[in-house]
């Protein structure tokens, strides 16, 4: 498992795109191949690229490519009925009591954000929000909620988005980031 607190290579400080740990129909029918080629093909990809060129604002750069590394790498194909286990689980259920009240919650927060950004599960418990891009150590879940995210495969149903990307939550990520 890759370290998520740093990306940014100190020999050559430059930035590195992380693999995808699944092929680009893994997520379908969740997330297309389409929005996978667009989405962490072009625009995560672009992060990293205008970074180590110098190009257009570095902490601005930076952080997009920081928080697609996470989210991608979150991700697997799709399970039916995928739930946290473990200490994702526990963590969920000592806040939330119920994994549903939790998605409940994430999805309010979420529906409030006007625009882009990001929503996440802080290692407090709390659910937070990003906008725009900016670098955060307490993540533990993490959903884009930029547009690109989904609208190719969902067009204006961030709700549905929502509720179809748990079946992709690799939990085991998720406890990985409870340790």
């Amino acid at each position: 498992m890759k370290s998520f607190d740093r990306f940014l290579t100190e020999e050559t400080k430059q930035l590195t795109q992380y693999d995808l740990p699944y092929s680009k129909t893994d997520l379908q029918p969740v997330m297309s191949e389409d929005t996978l080629n667009y989405h962490y093909g072009t625009l995560a990809k672009g992060y990293v690229e205008r970074y180590n060129k110098e190009e257009g604002d570095p902490v601005f750069n930076e952080a997009g490519a920081f928080l697609h590394n996470i989210f991608f790498a979150q991700l697997q194909a799709p399970t039916q009925g995928n739930r946290p286990f473990g200490s994702s689980k526990d963590f969920i259920i000592k806040t939330y009591h119920t994994f549903n009240n939790f998605k409940n919650e994430l999805e309010k927060v979420a529906m409030k954000i006007q625009g882009s950004g990001w929503v996440y599960l802080a290692k407090d418990g709390s659910i937070k929000t990003i906008t725009n891009h900016k670098i955060k150590n307490d993540i533990v879940l993490l959903i884009d909620w930029w547009e690109h995210a989904w609208a190719l495969d969902y067009q204006a149903d961030k709700k549905q988005y929502l509720k179809n990307i748990w079946s992709i939550i690799n939990w085991n990520v998720v406890n990985a980031k409870l340790v």
